[in-house]
């Protein structure tokens, strides 16, 4: 406690509280994530994201293998959109082969489906500095 009568002493910087941890964050579990730790990590690991839902795995692939080592938030949000896009491939290829029986018709659209809306969630939590899990996703790539 200090004293309330005592001359103010402006050498000191203020103290500020550290930010608190992130939890429950969309997708699942953080444990053992990192956060964007600059603006260009951020916007490389969102990127990724974003652009699967128009490319695929191909860019996420691009920008994985060229910024994994500059940044370990783009390595590990760069793994994980192209493990999801590696997942959804295996979808794809469920629902062309039983788009004969009707049924594969039904997968496709909610493939693509689930592309779109995991795409768009993903990208937003990322563009805030948060990491990333996708609930429904295969863990390929280590």
């Amino acid at each position: 406690m200090t004293d309330p009568n005592a001359p103010f002493d402006n050498t000191k910087p203020p103290q500020s509280p550290a930010p608190a941890p992130a939890s429950g964050q969309a997708g699942g579990t953080t444990a053992g994530m990192v956060s964007a730790e600059s603006a260009d990590a951020k916007t490389m690991a969102m990127l990724a994201h974003l652009l699967a839902i128009f490319t695929w795995w191909i860019a996420p692939l691009i920008i994985w293998l060229v910024k994994k080592d500059q940044s370990p938030f783009v390595n590990q949000q760069g793994k994980e959109a192209l493990n999801f896009q590696l997942t959804l491939i295996i979808g794809w290829a469920v629902g062309a082969l039983t788009a004969c029986i009707l049924i594969g018709w039904f997968i496709l659209l909610a493939v693509w489906v689930v592309n779109i809306v995991f795409g768009i969630l993903s990208t937003i939590t990322v563009n805030k500095g948060l990491p990333y899990r996708y609930p429904v996703c295969i863990r390929i790539i280590k």
